[in-house]
């Protein structure tokens, strides 16, 4: 019995040795993919500082370029923005990015009185072009796209402002105040979007499905924020929703 121990004992060290080899190995492939990995980022930063320096004029003026250009640089980590003492402090993005934010800011304080501090982005760069508002970008006079206006409002969200954006249907919008929308709320304003005019709480108890008391909760908010006002008509309650309306906050 004692010989079939020793036996037992000789394979289960074998059987150590032989998982200690492939944890080895496998380490070995680890470090080699990551140096590999590390290279291969290297490799791709280096040609896309090339393209950045080719092709500078066309990020410069051109928004869609510009925003495919960012969307390279995305995965590799590479952020053109952050610091004026960077390589990329050549294409001044930063600069850019930080002025058109300063204006996204100013038009969302603007009119967050008649909207309550929610409005569609197109509506905010109908306003700063309505306003002949200009930017510079690379020593070049520039266009700017919802793309930019997005990453812009980015830019404020990072400062703790309450900017953000969300997605209200199929239309982007920015909030410039720090509450918080839950799921109803966003499909309510949905819902007025989609009428395009004033509801009622009995209509989104109809079309949603839920109780007088939720739609409810969900309106008070809206209202006490100033996200949407209350009318009276012949003894309905209508309720408006300033930031669906069409074409009325570019003036």
């Amino acid at each position: 019995m004692a010989h079939r121990r020793g036996r037992a004992g000789i394979g289960a060290l074998a059987k150590k040795g032989e998982t200690s080899k492939f944890s080895k190995k496998a380490e070995e492939i680890k470090t080699t993919s990551l140096q590999s990995a590390m290279e291969t980022v290297k490799k791709l930063e280096v040609k896309l500082t090339e393209f950045a320096k080719t092709h500078h004029e066309a990020i410069a003026s051109d928004p869609a370029f510009r925003h495919k250009f960012l969307s390279m640089c995305a995965p590799l980590g590479v952020d053109p923005l952050t610091t004026k003492k960077s390589f990329w402090s050549f294409l001044k993005m930063g600069d850019f990015y930080h002025e058109l934010a300063v204006k996204v800011a100013e038009v969302c304080y603007a009119y967050r009185s008649r909207n309550g501090g929610i409005m569609p982005i197109h509506e905010v760069q109908k306003v700063l072009m309505t306003r002949g508002t200009k930017f510079r970008l690379n020593n070049m006079t520039t266009k700017y796209s919802e793309d930019d206006i997005i990453i812009a409002i980015e830019k404020l969200k990072k400062l703790g402002s309450g900017f953000r954006t969300i997605h209200v249907g199929g239309t982007r919008m920015v909030v410039s105040v720090p509450t918080e929308l839950d799921n109803d709320h966003m499909q309510v304003i949905q819902l007025a979007q989609d009428i395009s005019g004033g509801i009622t709480i009995d209509m989104v108890e109809d079309i949603t499905g839920w109780n007088s008391d939720r739609v409810r909760r969900a309106m008070d908010l809206l209202l006490a924020e100033g996200m949407a006002w209350l009318d009276k008509y012949e003894g309905l309650e209508f309720y408006w929703f300033p930031s669906v309306w069409k074409g009325t906050l570019s003036t």
